[in-house]
C-alpha cells in the first residue's frame, strides 16, 4: 500500500497536539540545556524511530484480528486517551517542574561527542515504553489499516516535537501552557473516539 498523504496529515496533526504536552517534550528540552541540541535531537529521534515502528507493528497485529471488537478497542483507546489528557490538564504546569527535576536527574553525567546520542536514546526509549502517543500510535494503524501513512505522520510529529523541544522548547513553554495544549490533545482524542464510535455503529 502506497503513502496516503491525507492520512499522514491526520496522523501527524494527532500525534503532535498528543505528544507536545508530554513529558518526553519537557526530558528533550531539560537534555538541550545540558548538551548540544543536535546531537539530542538526533538521539531522541532514533529513540522515536524504534519505538514507532513497534507501534506500528503492534498496531498491524491488531489489525489481522476480527474487524469489530479491534473498532471497539480503538474507540476505547482514543476515549482513554481523550480522558487522561483532559483530566490531567489542570495539573499540567505544576507537574513541568517535577519532571524537568526527574529528568535531569537521569542525564547528570558527564558525557561529550557521540556519547550523547546514546545517553540520550535511552532516556527516551525507556521513557516512550507504553506512553499515550505510541498507545495511539496502534490505534491508528488500527483506525486506517494503513501502517505506512500511520508511520510516516507519527515519526514526524514525533520528530518535529522533539526538534521543537531541542531547539525552542523554553522559548514554547513561556509563550504557551501546557495544560491549554493537553486540553486541545484530549478533544482531538474524544473527536477520533466519537467519529470511530460512529463507523462501528454504521452511521457514517
Amino acid at each position: 500500500m502506497g503513502l496516503d498523504i491525507a492520512t499522514a496529515a491526520v496522523v501527524f496533526a494527532t500525534i503532535f497536539v498528543v505528544e507536545l504536552p508530554d513529558k518526553t517534550f519537557i526530558a528533550t528540552l531539560v537534555m538541550a540545556t545540558r548538551f548540544r541540541p543536535l546531537l539530542v535531537w538526533i538521539g531522541v529521534s532514533l529513540a522515536f524511530l524504534v519505538q514507532t515502528a513497534i507501534a506500528v507493528l503492534a498496531g498491524g497485529l491488531l489489525a489481522r484480528l476480527p474487524r469489530t471488537p479491534v473498532e471497539v478497542f480503538a474507540c476505547l483507546l482514543f476515549l482513554l486517551g481523550g480522558i487522561i489528557l483532559l483530566r490531567g490538564a489542570g495539573r499540567a504546569d505544576d507537574e513541568e517542574a517535577r519532571t524537568e527535576a526527574e529528568f535531569g536527574k537521569k542525564t547528570a553525567r558527564a558525557v561529550v561527542g557521540w556519547r550523547v546520542v546514546t545517553l540520550c536514546f535511552t532516556v527516551l526509549f525507556l521513557a516512550e515504553w507504553g506512553d499515550l502517543s505510541q498507545l495511539l500510535t496502534a490505534s491508528l494503524v488500527v483506525r486506517y489499516d494503513d501502517a505506512a501513512s500511520v508511520f510516516v505522520g507519527a515519526f514526524l510529529a514525533l520528530v518535529t516535537v522533539s526538534g521543537l523541544a531541542a531547539a525552542l522548547g523554553r522559548t514554547l513553554l513561556t509563550r504557551m501552557r501546557l495544560s491549554t495544549i493537553r486540553r486541545v490533545g484530549g478533544t482531538v482524542c474524544l473527536l477520533l473516539a466519537a467519529y470511530t464510535a460512529l463507523e462501528i455503529a454504521g452511521v457514517v
